[in-house]
């Protein structure tokens, strides 16, 4: 079985390489700056989003204050003792 592969792999690099574009180095070097950028904008954004999201908690948090307990209302105040 190995052996059968074996020769299958020499027959392949004993022939003759396929012709290979002379504009492939500089199409793939433009993918790939293409790419870079892409991911450094969604990286960008990516912060930018969690920056937002983190002023927005704060804002919230100053406003509404949650760590303050609120005053109960089972009972009326006791005024005038």
């Amino acid at each position: 079985m190995s052996d059968r592969k074996q020769d299958e792999v020499r027959r392949m690099l004993e022939t003759a390489h396929p012709p290979v574009p002379a504009d492939l180095g500089t199409r793939a070097a433009e993918r790939g700056a293409r790419l870079l950028r892409r991911r450094r904008l969604a990286r960008r954004l990516l912060w930018l989003l969690l920056a937002l999201a983190a002023v927005t908690f704060a804002v919230w948090a100053v406003l509404e204050q949650p760590w303050v307990v609120p005053p109960s209302e089972i009972a009326p105040p006791l005024e005038g003792w």
